[in-house]
Protein backbone atom coordinates (compact mmCIF):
# COMPACT_ATOMS: atom_id res chain seq x y z
CA UNK A 1 0.00 0.00 0.00
CA UNK A 2 1.48 3.24 -1.20
CA UNK A 3 2.14 5.73 1.53
CA UNK A 4 1.37 9.47 1.46
CA UNK A 5 3.97 12.07 0.12
CA UNK A 6 5.80 14.02 2.66
CA UNK A 7 4.20 17.34 4.07
CA UNK A 8 7.20 19.25 2.76
CA UNK A 9 7.47 17.27 -0.95
CA UNK A 10 3.55 18.11 -1.05
CA UNK A 11 4.28 21.84 -0.29
CA UNK A 12 6.85 21.99 -2.65
CA UNK A 13 5.13 20.81 -5.56
CA UNK A 14 1.66 22.77 -4.94
CA UNK A 15 4.19 26.14 -4.41
CA UNK A 16 5.85 24.70 -8.20
CA UNK A 17 2.24 25.03 -9.78
CA UNK A 18 1.01 28.04 -8.03
CA UNK A 19 4.78 29.51 -9.52
CA UNK A 20 2.97 28.61 -12.77
CA UNK A 21 4.35 24.46 -13.47
CA UNK A 22 1.86 22.30 -14.72
CA UNK A 23 0.82 19.26 -12.13
CA UNK A 24 2.12 16.90 -14.33
CA UNK A 25 5.20 19.03 -14.94
CA UNK A 26 5.96 19.43 -10.91
CA UNK A 27 5.25 15.63 -11.05
CA UNK A 28 7.83 14.71 -12.86
CA UNK A 29 10.83 17.27 -11.66
CA UNK A 30 10.15 16.04 -8.05
CA UNK A 31 9.33 12.36 -9.31
CA UNK A 32 5.89 11.25 -8.03
CA UNK A 33 2.97 9.87 -10.09
CA UNK A 34 0.94 12.67 -12.17
CA UNK A 35 -1.85 11.63 -10.97
CA UNK A 36 -1.18 12.39 -7.27
CA UNK A 37 0.16 15.70 -8.12
CA UNK A 38 -3.35 16.15 -9.82
CA UNK A 39 -5.05 15.01 -6.75
CA UNK A 40 -3.26 17.06 -4.39
CA UNK A 41 -3.59 20.25 -6.59
CA UNK A 42 -7.41 19.81 -6.34
CA UNK A 43 -7.34 18.94 -2.81
CA UNK A 44 -5.65 21.95 -1.81
CA UNK A 45 -8.17 24.24 -4.13
CA UNK A 46 -10.67 22.57 -2.44
CA UNK A 47 -9.49 22.56 0.92
CA UNK A 48 -6.69 25.24 1.18
CA UNK A 49 -4.46 22.37 3.06
CA UNK A 50 -2.16 19.81 1.67
CA UNK A 51 -2.78 17.45 4.33
CA UNK A 52 -3.66 13.94 3.24
CA UNK A 53 -6.87 12.57 3.77
CA UNK A 54 -7.58 9.63 5.69
CA UNK A 55 -6.20 6.67 5.13
CA UNK A 56 -8.55 3.04 5.27
CA UNK A 57 -11.07 3.51 7.78
CA UNK A 58 -13.69 1.70 9.83
CA UNK A 59 -16.91 0.68 8.90
CA UNK A 60 -20.52 -0.10 10.95
CA UNK A 61 -21.00 -3.93 10.23
CA UNK A 62 -24.29 -4.65 8.40
CA UNK A 63 -26.34 -6.21 10.89
CA UNK A 64 -25.41 -3.53 13.83
CA UNK A 65 -28.86 -3.09 16.13
CA UNK A 66 -29.84 -6.55 15.30
CA UNK A 67 -28.04 -8.02 17.93
CA UNK A 68 -30.98 -8.87 20.38
CA UNK A 69 -33.05 -10.39 17.18
CA UNK A 70 -29.81 -12.43 16.50
CA UNK A 71 -29.56 -13.67 20.02
CA UNK A 72 -33.44 -14.45 20.23
CA UNK A 73 -33.03 -16.30 17.14
CA UNK A 74 -30.06 -18.29 18.27
CA UNK A 75 -31.69 -18.95 21.77
CA UNK A 76 -34.92 -19.96 20.53
CA UNK A 77 -33.98 -22.17 17.78
CA UNK A 78 -31.68 -24.78 18.61
CA UNK A 79 -29.58 -25.82 15.82
CA UNK A 80 -30.38 -23.15 13.60
CA UNK A 81 -28.61 -22.39 10.02
CA UNK A 82 -27.07 -19.47 8.70
CA UNK A 83 -29.43 -19.24 5.38
CA UNK A 84 -32.65 -20.05 8.19
CA UNK A 85 -31.13 -16.94 10.01
CA UNK A 86 -30.99 -14.83 6.91
CA UNK A 87 -34.78 -15.90 6.18
CA UNK A 88 -35.78 -14.90 9.54
CA UNK A 89 -34.00 -11.40 9.18
CA UNK A 90 -35.50 -10.81 6.02
CA UNK A 91 -38.90 -11.83 7.17
CA UNK A 92 -38.84 -9.16 9.26
CA UNK A 93 -37.80 -6.56 7.01
CA UNK A 94 -33.67 -6.40 7.23
CA UNK A 95 -32.50 -6.15 3.62
CA UNK A 96 -30.64 -9.65 2.82
CA UNK A 97 -27.09 -10.16 4.15
CA UNK A 98 -24.54 -13.08 2.98
CA UNK A 99 -24.35 -15.70 5.48
CA UNK A 100 -20.71 -14.59 6.20
CA UNK A 101 -22.13 -11.34 7.50
CA UNK A 102 -24.68 -13.04 9.70
CA UNK A 103 -21.10 -15.27 10.84
CA UNK A 104 -19.26 -12.79 11.70
CA UNK A 105 -22.17 -10.35 13.42
CA UNK A 106 -23.05 -13.91 15.64
CA UNK A 107 -18.58 -14.28 16.08
CA UNK A 108 -18.88 -11.01 17.31
CA UNK A 109 -21.93 -11.54 20.00
CA UNK A 110 -19.98 -14.54 21.35
CA UNK A 111 -22.87 -16.91 20.03
CA UNK A 112 -22.77 -20.01 18.21
CA UNK A 113 -25.46 -22.16 15.44
CA UNK A 114 -23.69 -25.19 15.55
CA UNK A 115 -25.75 -27.93 15.69
CA UNK A 116 -25.25 -30.30 19.07
CA UNK A 117 -22.75 -33.01 18.53
CA UNK A 118 -25.24 -35.68 19.35
CA UNK A 119 -27.15 -34.75 16.56
CA UNK A 120 -24.35 -34.56 13.96
CA UNK A 121 -23.55 -38.17 15.16
CA UNK A 122 -27.14 -39.71 14.63
CA UNK A 123 -27.50 -37.81 11.29
CA UNK A 124 -24.04 -40.14 9.78
CA UNK A 125 -24.94 -42.74 11.65
CA UNK A 126 -28.26 -43.03 8.66
CA UNK A 127 -25.82 -42.38 6.39
CA UNK A 128 -23.29 -45.13 6.61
Amino acid sequence: MAVPLSQDLRKRLVCAVEQGDSARGAASRFAVSASAAIKLVRRVRETGSTEPGKVGGHRKPLLAGQEDLLRELVATRKGITLAEIRDALIERGIPPVSLSTIWWALRRLGLTHKKSVARRRAGSARCG
